[in-house]
């Protein structure tokens, strides 16, 4: 992105420095072609870039954190694009949901892969997936159920594994911040197509509810900062789980999204 190798050299030359907001950048008497591609930078690479040397030399995971959630993007990007691409599908009345969806996934691909680019990383190649596990949902673009199945499992997945990172770039608050805008539009996904399906928008216990079990592992927890929540309130248990919602760390994750991976 030329913007940003325009900024990369104007940080190195001195002639912006760390911790700067691109009002600031913009109002200064820099020259026509600087302020031009700073204007063309997305807002909060800006903050992300002046502080490079606490992301990239003191983290060196973060970008290994922003690989593995851009993973899961690819993986809910294509998935959403091949059933919109396959006729007779995805029921007319639901078209413009999946269609909706699809787009924020792309964007949330776009802006990942230019985040790490910024960062100084690579973004990782798009894997080949295969959306029947090796045979296990063969019917996954013929059924629609098992479609909306399977779109619901994506998105409740992705909502607990950027949840598992929030720790990890606690030090890098401008990733940490746009980790926390995807995820909250992964729960809004997981949510509406939890509806689609005819079920609640929230997970209860660890009920899969016809989806792949192992991704609920551990939702019917009850314990929150070391409290049973089930003592200090009137609630019911089921409440309680569905009130909190469980991280996943990479691992697990890696292993639940690994059978759609080639």
């Amino acid at each position: 992105m030329k913007a940003l190798k325009i900024f990369e050299e104007a940080y190195e030359q001195g002639v912006i420095e760390k911790n700067f907001s691109r009002r600031e950048a913009l109002a200064r008497g820099l020259g026509l072609g600087l302020k031009t591609a700073l204007a063309a930078v997305p807002f909060g690479l800006l903050d992300a870039l002046g502080n490079k040397a606490q992301a990239t030399p003191s983290n060196p995971d973060i970008v290994k954190i922003l690989n593995y959630a851009l993973t899961l993007e690819y993986l809910e990007d294509t998935f959403y694009k091949t059933g919109l691409a396959t006729s007779g599908l995805i029921a007319a009345g639901d078209m413009k949901i999946f269609m909706q969806i699809s787009k924020h996934e792309t964007a949330h691909v776009a802006l990942l892969k230019t985040t790490i680019t910024a960062l100084g990383g690579t973004p990782v190649a798009e894997p080949v997936f295969d959306f029947t596990a090796g045979g296990k949902f063969p019917d996954v673009f013929t059924s629609y159920q098992r479609f909306m199945g399977l779109s619901a499992a994506f998105e409740d997945l992705g909502v607990r594994a950027y949840k598992g990172q929030t720790v990890n770039l606690a030090g890098a608050k401008d990733v940490l911040a746009v980790a926390l805008n995807i995820h909250s539009v992964e729960a809004r996904h997981a949510s509406e197509v939890r509806r689609l399906r005819g079920s609640k928008g929230w997970i209860n216990f660890a009920e899969a509810d016809g989806l792949p079990g192992f991704i609920y592992d551990g939702e019917e927890n009850v314990i929150q900062l070391g409290i049973d929540v089930t003592t200090v309130t009137t609630v019911s248990i089921g409440a309680v789980t569905q009130a909190f919602d469980e991280p996943l760390s990479m691992p697990p994750v890696l292993q639940i999204a690994g059978p759609f991976i080639i």
